[in-house]
This record gives C-alpha cells, sequence and structure tokens, in this order.
C-alpha cells in the first residue's frame, strides 16, 4: 500500500510498521505542539464518530502532510477513546471507522480488495463477478449480519465455498475491520497521558452525553405508560419475560416501538435478559443499531406489516381504528389525559372553592 492507502486504512499492520519507522514516540504525539494538529484530527475522528460517520475528504488529494496528519490522528483518537473507556463509544468508535472503510473498499479494484482480506485472515478468489470465500471466513464475518439475505442457508456452497459480489465482499471487510478495531480497545492509557489527554476529552464527553441523551433518554410521548401500549407490544413483551424466543421481525417491532415511546436501551436490554438465546454483546449491539448507532434510526412497523409477519395479536376495537402501534399509543394517552382531566375537574367541585389541605 501506499502512503495515502495506510492513511486511508490506519489499522492495517503495515501502517503501524510504517508509524514506528517515523520513530514518532508517544510523548511527541501527546505533548509536541508539531503534533497539534494530528491530535486536533483525532478528537475531531472520535466527534464524527459519535455523530455518525467519519469524514475523510483530504485524503483524495496527494497532500503529503494532511496523509501524515490523518495517519498519525488514528492513534491518537484510540487513546482519546480509551480514555473514556465508555463501552457505547468504543462500539460507535469501530462502527463508524468500519463504515467509512467500505465506502473507501467498495470502489477498490479486485486486487486490492483480495490482498486487503489477507490482513483479516480471509482467503478468496476472485473473477469478474465476483469473490468466493471459504464458508468459516463467510460465517465468521457474516454472523453479525441480520438481514436474511446474509444467512448461510440462502447462499450456495461450491466445495466449501461461498459466492458473494464485490460489494458484498466489501461488506463482510467492513466487519473484519469493526472486529479488529472494537477487540483491540481499549487500550492501556498511563496516568501522565490521560492527563495531557484532558483537554481534548471535554468536548467529547458532551457529545456523547447527547447522543446518549437522544438514543433514550426522552420522547414525544413524555412518560412511558406500558399499560397504554397496543396489545401487539403488551404480546410481546409477555412473550419475552416469560422466555419465549421472538421471531426476528416481532424483536425488531418491540425494540424500535420501546425506543421511540422513550425506554432507553439499558431498560431494553434488561427485558431481552430472559431471552433464552440472550447475548449481552449482540443485544446491546442490535439494540443500538436500531436506536440509530448506525447513523439511522429505525421506526416500528406499521399494523399492515404486522399482519403481513404475523405479528398482529389480541386486536382490540381501537386497534380496527389505527394504521400504526404507535397511534394505538397516542390515542390511549389522549383518552387517559381527557380522563383524567374530568376527574382532577369532579374533585375540584367536590372540595369546593373554598377548601384548603
Amino acid at each position: 500500500m501506499d502512503h495515502k492507502d495506510l492513511a486511508l486504512y490506519p489499522y492495517v499492520s503495515e501502517a503501524s510498521r510504517y508509524v514506528a519507522s517515523l520513530d514518532f514516540s508517544l510523548d511527541r504525539l501527546i505533548s509536541s505542539r508539531a503534533m497539534e494538529s494530528a491530535r486536533l484530527r483525532g478528537k475531531e475522528r472520535v466527534l464524527q464518530s459519535i455523530g455518525g460517520e467519519i469524514l475523510k475528504p483530504g485524503l483524495l488529494s496527494s497532500d503529503d502532510r494532511k496523509i501524515l496528519v490523518e495517519l498519525l490522528s488514528y492513534p491518537f483518537s484510540r487513546i482519546l477513546v480509551s480514555c473514556m473507556d465508555d463501552p457505547f463509544l468504543t462500539r460507535r468508535y469501530s462502527l463508524a471507522e468500519a463504515v467509512s472503510s467500505y465506502k473507501s473498499l467498495k470502489g477498490r479494484e479486485v486486487l486490492f480488495l483480495k490482498t486487503f482480506a489477507m490482513e483479516f485472515d480471509i482467503h478468496s478468489q476472485a473473477d469478474d463477478s465476483g469473490f468466493r470465500m471459504h464458508f468459516t471466513d463467510y460465517i465468521r464475518l457474516a454472523n453479525t449480519l441480520k438481514a436474511t439475505e446474509w444467512k448461510l442457508v440462502n447462499r450456495k456452497l461450491d466445495h466449501g465455498y461461498v459466492k458473494v459480489s464485490k460489494d458484498e465482499f466489501a461488506r463482510l471487510l467492513q466487519e473484519g475491520v469493526r472486529n479488529r478495531i472494537e477487540g483491540s480497545l481499549p487500550v492501556s492509557v498511563p496516568d501522565n497521558v490521560r492527563q495531557a489527554c484532558e483537554p481534548y476529552l471535554e468536548e467529547i464527553r458532551i457529545a456523547l452525553h447527547e447522543r446518549k441523551s437522544a438514543f433514550g433518554g426522552g420522547s414525544e410521548f413524555g412518560s412511558v405508560e406500558s399499560e397504554l401500549f397496543p396489545p401487539c407490544i403488551i404480546y410481546a413483551i409477555s412473550q419475552t419475560r416469560a422466555g419465549v424466543n421472538l421471531a426476528h421481525s416481532m424483536r425488531f417491532a418491540m425494540t424500535s416501538f420501546l425506543l421511540t415511546v422513550g425506554m432507553s436501551v439499558d431498560d431494553i436490554m434488561n427485558l431481552f435478559a430472559s431471552s433464552p438465546d440472550f447475548d449481552v454483546e449482540k443485544a446491546r449491539y442490535q439494540v443500538e443499531h436500531i436506536a440509530g448507532a448506525s447513523g439511522t434510526s429505525y421506526k416500528p412497523p406499521s399494523c399492515s406489516t404486522m399482519k403481513t409477519y404475523g405479528n398482529c395479536y389480541s386486536a382490540d376495537e381501537i386497534c380496527d381504528k389505527i394504521k400504526h402501534p404507535l397511534g394505538y399509543y397516542q390515542r390511549k394517552i389522549w383518552f387517559k389525559n381527557k380522563d383524567d382531566k374530568k376527574q382532577a375537574v369532579k374533585q375540584s367541585s367536590v372540595n369546593g372553592p373554598g377548601s384548603g389541605s
């Protein structure tokens, strides 16, 4: 790889060797005035990852200085993420770095992708129509991809090899990148380095707090009132609490509904803890993905979609008048607020204007 490629993919072993050859000590990276651009870019990488996407427009040029700044910003961004030592940030940062790589990789030539894959111990065969990869490599990378087209049962196997398109191969490489970065964080940070990084951390703390709040710290519906949920969601919750393994479509519907009405990621994680196939890391990744960790937040499916997937249960008279589970919840809240006002007026008339407590 040339220097521009190393800056685009700074987690590869060749990039680490190149940085080591530059004789940039940790102390120099942390404290040298000449390294301030790299430190600021490292902070920017982390902030951009919280927002969902790490942008690298400057690397389209051949400016050696920009390339060096980008390359050195990566180890500093890892130090900042490690100083924060927040699992949510670690996952979000790793995903954002991987997504940024995917956007670049899908436009690269086949030979580059084949060579790049070797970095992750992926042995592949390539031709004009795509790639063939061993099923063990495919399973290792595709196991977190939940769309049905990624399931091995929906793929053709030829002597132990799975055929994928060029774009699909790049998408699987994204998972390899994410796994590598996430698995290598946090790194151990000495106290003096942590103290030197403090001026760069405050903005990250604020952005992280705001993002976490957006994931579960408020809703247009106000406080969550579970007794007003539509029958389908009540059914899904009761099944989950009973230890029943929900279908993926129902799990998505319940999770997206609960997030939309204001439940936190942690609240939903506690709910899923009763599931027989509960895996805390996978479950958190999925819930945060639905909440918007990838940059896109997902809304719950409509009633017609729920019916299509067989997820409509115990429909009542209100269900006949609405087209979306959120509409049901809104209507129940409206009825409740109306009844509360009536009760308040009735109580006021009973007590009389002169009564006091």
